[in-house]
This record gives structure tokens, sequence and C-alpha cells, in this order.
């Protein structure tokens, strides 16, 4: 038994146990958010146990599953996966801690289903980074969208049927690809070793000699499935509904987590297993990721739904990321591994504020609100905060990670990278707008008004009463401090993660670099 191993295996035995708490609410939540916070404690000894100058996998287990076909339940971990199990680790328990304050459930559910779905997908996500058999990674991408179709269909908005299956076929449709690109890698090794596997390490130096044509065709097939999960444009259009449509909670993981397995995937199998194909096809990757810098800062400006707009936003930067990763460039690299860390932090944080928002004022919508800050200011320098880790401010985890990627990439790619600048000067100008128009200016809009026309009391049709509006209390303050504190200092100190994932970067280009 590993730290990895216990670190999967925790949240599954929680879902299990949670599940069985429907008619107590409180003892679920309780127990989930128990569960949920001994998994991220998990997550330390994990990360003192790894050691960036050691293997390139770590905290290796592997047993058969179906020893014939070469296929093993392996697992192990680089610097890139134990960061994105890290951020996993820290926003489980915030989605849990904020259950009630962010989210109600629907009528006639209950708080132990909807949890034991968050840790049975906290499970699964932290498993498919984790995975080191091709096939049993291709499995989990694939199973991992079952309990999210399950919180969105079940527990998201209006339409919450029409996201959840355009959300769940969009990303099997890619993983069914996926896995004709496995099995034709897989076939090589068994022409090349006389026997077939899925391991990956194995695959690694099998398949990157073989003919550059070859390399692309089986190349695509993981494209595609990671272009879709990043989600990159034009591959993106399930991702605004999904978002829009989920709870709150559920679009935390959603935008900063299971989002982030398409770039990963990128890292961990496209350009390892295919360098010569992945600098061949480099060009088109880097034109759809400025295209996707373009156009979701562009739309983002347009939206007038909050979750929506952090869709968009969400669009914007995996642009960013994918520049990076394509640009070939060790600094640029580093930067876009860095950015699915501090993308989470920024993103998790505006979305659990919005949440926020809504849930005191009853919409959605923009135009609803107005003058907030003035009957709520935490909350004001919340969204305040979050925002500008999102435009990437010096000083703001964002900014190295934004910073590096455009120094990296301006090196061999200076027209991309001037293009995709322009996505900076949008970004505060959509960040800042939509905090001008919730938080400043007069009070208005009835979600802000009270009966007798003055601010601090909100009207909730839906509750069937009127209520007080309240600045953030001190569970509210609890649950957003921790993303505050991480946003601040790793603005100032991003060394601890950089040394974590360098030389796992570096490990990948010298895959890239080794090709033929």
């Amino acid at each position: 038994m590993t730290w990895l191993l216990a670190t999967i295996l925790l949240p599954l035995v929680g879902a299990a146990v949670v599940a069985g708490m429907k008619k107590n609410d409180r003892l679920a939540t309780l127990t989930a958010l128990a569960v949920s916070i001994l998994t991220f404690l998990l997550v330390i000894p994990l990360w003192a146990s790894y050691s960036p100058t050691g293997d390139r996998i770590q905290q290796k287990s592997s047993m058969d599953w179906i020893p014939n076909f070469g296929i093993h339940i392996s697992f192990g971990i680089d610097g890139i996966a134990l960061v994105m199990i890290a951020v996993i680790g820290l926003l489980v328990p915030i989605v849990v801690g904020a259950l009630g304050l962010t989210d109600k459930l629907p009528a006639g559910r209950s708080a132990g289903g909807f949890l034991s779905l968050i840790l049975v997908q906290e499970a699964l996500t932290i498993a498919v980074f984790a995975a080191t058999d091709v096939f049993l990674f291709y499995v989990l991408f694939e199973i991992m969208l079952i309990p999210m179709y399950f919180l969105i269909g079940g527990y998201g908005g209006a339409n919450r049927q029409y996201a959840a299956v355009k959300f769940f076929l969009y990303s099997f449709l890619g993983g069914l690809i996926m896995l004709a690109s496995a099995i034709g890698a897989y076939s090589m090794a068994s022409d090349e070793l006389g026997k077939g596997t899925f391991d990956w390490e194995t695959l690694v130096t099998v398949v990157r000699d073989a003919p550059t044509g070859t390399q692309i065709w089986l190349f695509l097939g993981f494209f595609l499935a990671f272009a879709i999960k990043a989600p990159l444009v034009p591959f993106h259009t399930w991702l605004p509904d999904a978002a829009g449509q989920a709870p709150i909670g559920v679009a935390v993981l959603l935008v900063g987590v299971l989002d982030k397995v398409g770039t990963f995937g990128f890292l961990r199998y496209c350009l390892p297993m295919f360098p010569e194909a992945s600098k061949e096809l480099a060009p088109f990757v880097l034109v759809l990721a400025v295209a996707g810098v373009l156009y979701g800062s562009i739309l983002a400006a347009g939206q007038r739904d909050m979750k929506r707009f952090i869709a968009y936003v969400s669009i914007a930067h995996f642009g960013f990321i994918a520049l990076g990763i394509f640009t070939f460039n060790e600094q640029a690299m580093v930067g876009s591994v860095s950015y699915m860390l501090n993308h989470s932090l920024a993103t998790g944080m505006l979305i659990v504020v919005v949440g926020l928002i809504v849930m005191r004022g009853g919409s959605t919508k923009i135009s609803d609100y107005g003058g907030m800050a003035k009957v709520t200011p935490l909350l004001g320098g919340m969204l305040l905060i979050a925002g500008l880790s999102t435009l990437s401010l010096p000083g703001t985890n964002s900014f190295i990670s934004e910073f590096l990627v455009l120094l990296g990439s301006f090196v061999d790619y200076p027209v991309y990278t001037i293009i995709a600048t322009v996505g900076m000067v949008l970004a505060a100008a959509y960040v800042l707008w939509l905090y001008q128009r919730v938080m400043q200016g007069p009070v208005r809009g009835d979600a802000l008004m009270g009966a007798g026309g003055g601010p601090g009391t909100a009207i909730a049709p839906e509750l069937g009463a009127t209520k007080a509006i309240k600045d953030l209390g001190g569970k509210e303050i609890a649950i957003l401090a921790p993303m505050v504190v991480l946003i601040i200092a790793l603005g100032f100190y991003p060394k601890p993660v950089l040394d974590t994932i360098t030389p796992s970067v570096q490990a990948t280009m010298s895959s890239v670099q080794g090709g033929k």
C-alpha cells in the first residue's frame, strides 16, 4: 500500500459510507467533509515522499488485470500528476464544505447521494492522473464521466439533462477514438516485442520510433480525446452548457480539475509517445490555441450569465496552456503546467464566490446585480481577488504561469505569442467589467433591493420569503481562506511548485527531442 493508493481508495470507501446516509444530511455532510480532509492530508506525505530528482515515475504499484493482453492495474506519479492530485485534494473539501452556502439541493434529493458522487469523482480523477497503463487510463477516462453525468443531470439547472448528455457524448466519443489509437500502439508493441502491452513506459520506447505517418494517425486519436476534454476550440461547445447548468460545487470540479485531464494527456501521452507527429502538427495546434485565447476572451466579454462567463474565460486560459505545451520550449511548458494548477485555484475561487453571490441574489444574470459591495464588502473583496488572479495580475499566482508561457513561446513563435497577448488585454477588460457591474455603482436590481426600496434585503421568490442580505460569515471565510492564501503565496513564491514540475517537464522535452 503506497500513499498514492491510499489517496485513491479513501474517497471510494468514504463514498460507500456516505451513500448509506440518505436520511441524515448533516451526518452525511460531516462524514464527507472528514473523508475529503483526510484525503487532502494524505497528499502531504505523498508530496513529501516525492523526489524531483528521482525516477520519472514514483509511488509505483501494479497488479495483473488481464495478463493475456498485457493489461495491468498500474499507478504511479510524476511531478505533473502530483501537482494535479494536490489541487484535487484541496478543492474537494472546499466543495463539500460549501454545500448549502453555494448550492441548494433539489427537493427530494439527499446530501448523501450528492456527496457520495463527489467522492467517487475525486477518486476516479486522482486515479486517471496516476494511471500508468494506457488501457487502464482509457477505462478511467470513460468511467469518470459517469458520476459527473449524474451530478449535472440530477442536481443542475433547468436545462441540466441536455447539458449532461452533451458533456457525456462529447467526451465518450473522444475516448472511443483514443481507444482505437491505443489498440494501434498495442499492435505495434506486439510486432516489435513479440507480445502486446499497454504499459506506458514500454509504449513510449516502441511507438516513438514509428514512421512519422503512422505516428500522426495514432497521435490524432489521442489528441482529439484530449482536445475535447481540455477543451480547445472548436471542440469546446459542451463546456459552456455543462458549466452553466452544473451546481456550483460540481462546476468547481468540472472547470477546475476535470478539464486538466486533457492538457495532462497532451503532456503524458501525445508528446512522449508521438514526438515526430507532435512536431509536425504543432503549427495546427498553435492556431487552435491562439484562436481559443481570442475566441474565449471575446465571448466572455459578451456574456450575461456569470457561470457561462467563467466557462468562456476558461476556454481562453486553456488556449494559453496549449500554446505553452506545443511550442516545445521548457520555460513555456513549465508555465503551462503551473498554469494548470493556478487556473484551478483562481477559477475554483471565482466559481465559489459566484455561488455565494447567486445564493444571496437568486440569479446568475449579471444585469440583476449592482453596487453589491456596498451591502457585502467582504464578498466584493473576494470577487476582486479571484478576478485579479484570473487576469494574471503580478503578485497573484497566475502571473508567473502566464509570463513563462509568453516568455518561452516568443522564442520560436513570436507571431502566435503577440496575438495571444491580446487575450491578456481582453482579460483585464472582461474581469473588471464583471466586477464593476456586480459590485460597483448604485445598488440596483430586485435581488438587492428590499420591499421598501432600500438595500440590504433580497427577494427570494423560490424560498417563499424575504431574507436579509448578509456579508460573508465565518464558515464562508474559512472556505475561501485557503485559496486566498495560495493565490497570494504562489504569486510571490512559486518555487516549490516549479521545482516539483520542472524535472518532469524536462523528461517530457527529452522524449520529444530524442525522437527520430
